[in-house]
């Protein structure tokens, strides 16, 4: 079995900026998580971006992951994922390269369209052209990294001799990953030669469309290795594994409450999701995850248990499906965190030494 890297997920949870004076306490409090998953080992931390949702916190993720930077000194560093629509390009390709100089060239770059619909509605984007803007835009921020002056007449986007500066600390670029839920983001990150993060699916679906993906990327007959894979769960361990269920069951499925019940008071609420086959598919998933804690570990969505239980199920989802980077979230619903700073220091101490690289 080959080995892994760990990195760390913070989506900073809805309670604690709901809960929190200011959002500067909170900031503060996961940057020094941030410090303690460096002195613990983990070799990356990654974040994702949401707009107008309860789902996640962070609208500015490189504002944050600059913070980040400079808290740390050899992670990795990115959001997967920044959500391409919601951005002007060129100006997105001049973030990310200063966030990869001021982090001295740590920045991996996540890309995605976009999954729920009313992010879009909120913001008068059009869901249903997201995938265009999304490759559109992704074409113009390598151009940025890689070209001196970007003159470009799309859809959505004209530049006439745009300067972009700086470039990338990394060349060419920092590595350009893609969240890839449907067959279509798949062949995209396949023909394009990029790696490739998931943290929804359930694992015999993930464990399907990672090989639907190396085997459309053979078929490009791309040189050099293949890209890479990345996986988020939630993960809880404690010293015992009814204890670490008892800490991580309430949490988990209350966690879904409240993120579902406050869009859905919303005027606009979750309205509009277009009944596609992997949407059906997600719908399914979030059920499941909004009314059973079982289903979560049935379905390898997240993984609780003693140090001992939590590495024979990482084994076991590593061998099913392969993946280069295993992200773990250790701070997920109101859990306080005094417990996730427990889960993190026996999950890096007990169970990564195991598989690390």
């Amino acid at each position: 079995m080959s080995k892994l890297e760990f990195a760390v997920w913070d989506g900073f949870p809805v309670y604690e900026m709901a809960t929190s004076p200011v959002a500067a306490d909170v900031y503060q409090k996961h940057l020094g998580e941030a410090q303690l998953a460096e002195e613990l080992g983990y070799q990356g931390y990654y974040t994702i971006e949401h707009q107008n949702s309860h789902v996640g916190q962070i609208t500015s993720p490189s504002l944050y992951l600059c913070a980040v930077a400079q808290h740390t000194t050899n992670m990795r560093i990115g959001a997967m994922i920044y959500q391409l629509p919601f951005y002007q390009p060129m100006r997105l390709a001049q973030e990310i390269a200063m966030l990869d100089h001021l982090s001295h060239g740590r920045v991996e770059f996540g890309t995605g369209i976009g999954v729920h619909e009313h992010e879009f509605i909120r913001w008068g984007l059009p869901f249903d052209q997201r995938r265009q803007m999304s490759e559109e835009a992704l074409e113009i921020i390598v151009q940025g990294w890689t070209q001196e002056t970007v003159t470009y007449k799309g859809k959505f986007w004209n530049y006439d001799e745009a300067l972009p500066f700086p470039k990338p600390y990394q060349q060419p670029h920092p590595p350009i990953w893609v969240g890839a839920h449907s067959p279509a983001s798949l062949d995209f990150a396949a023909k394009k030669n990029y790696h490739v993060s998931q943290n929804i699916d359930i694992d015999t679906v993930i464990a399907e469309k990672f090989e639907y993906f190396r085997q459309a990327w053979r078929k490009e007959q791309h040189p050099g290795p293949m890209p890479r894979t990345f996986v988020m769960r939630p993960v809880h361990v404690a010293e015992t594994d009814v204890l670490a269920r008892e800490e991580a069951e309430k949490v988990m499925l209350s966690s879904r409450d409240v993120i579902r019940d406050g869009i859905e008071k919303t005027r606009i609420g979750f309205k509009g999701t277009e009944p596609t086959p992997t949407n059906l598919e997600l719908g399914r998933v979030f059920q499941g995850m909004n009314t059973s804690f079982d289903f979560w570990l049935d379905n390898g969505l997240a993984l609780i248990g003693s140090p001992e239980t939590v590495l024979k199920q990482l084994e076991a989802q590593h061998e099913l499906l392969g993946y280069d980077i295993f992200c773990a979230n250790h701070r997920f619903g109101p859990m306080a965190a005094e417990m996730s700073t427990k889960s993190m220091k026996l999950f890096a101490q007990e169970v990564m030494p195991a598989l690390a690289q």
